[in-house]
């Protein structure tokens, strides 16, 4: 049975929501899911006053955690395409898990928000590419086999490198049905990719 890791950040929420229907489709493909947060950086005031989610309920990760998983699903909102700055901060302190080829072979994937169709999306999930590819993980995205990328009858997240949401300019929208199946459907499509190599 695959250990899957779902780590995330958000500031409004898109983000947890989407990690939560990512684990629900890794759970539904048989493995044992841990759904953790990274600690925030940014003063309470600043977010407060910003209007962000403060009440999420997904307990704080720590680095030296990540050996103990066999998948780690990363979840980041954009911030002018490339990752929020928790998120990289979290990933900042991982050097010692490098150093030893901690994360050598386990799968990494990631999913992302951003206000509009065209807001970094991709961007976003590469640069999370990036760090897997640097601690030697196997990386997985969204296959075309996820029906719901080709929709062409409603605006609406998706990519290869991974499932996304379309926040809108001020957070109004959330997750659609279509993007939380696409959703589901990467966390199976990992959690089966991570019982192969390590069941």
């Amino acid at each position: 049975m695959a250990r899957v890791l779902v780590l995330y950040y958000s500031t409004y929420g898109h983000v947890e929501t989407m990690a939560g229907a990512i684990a629900e489709g890794a759970r539904g493909a048989g493995a044992t899911v841990t759904i953790k947060r990274v600690p925030e950086i940014a003063p309470r005031e600043v977010l407060e006053q910003a209007g962000a989610k403060l009440d999420q309920a997904a307990p704080e990760a720590s680095p030296q955690e990540l050996d103990q998983y066999d998948a780690i699903i990363l979840g980041c909102p954009t911030r002018y395409g490339r990752m929020a700055a928790q998120m990289a901060q979290f990933w900042d302190q991982t050097g010692g898990l490098w150093a030893r080829g901690a994360l050598l072979g386990k799968v990494g994937s990631a999913f992302t928000s951003t206000a509009s169709q065209h807001g970094g999306q991709e961007t976003t999930l590469m640069a999370m590419h990036t760090m897997f590819f640097h601690h030697g993980m196997v990386l997985v995205g969204l296959p075309y086999a996820a029906a719901g990328q080709l929709t062409l009858d409603e605006i609406s997240g998706g990519s290869p490198y991974g499932a996304t949401t379309i926040a809108g300019g001020k957070g109004e929208r959330q997750p659609s049905a279509n993007e939380l199946e696409l959703a589901r459907f990467q966390g199976r499509h990992v959690a089966g990719i991570a019982a192969k190599l390590h069941g």
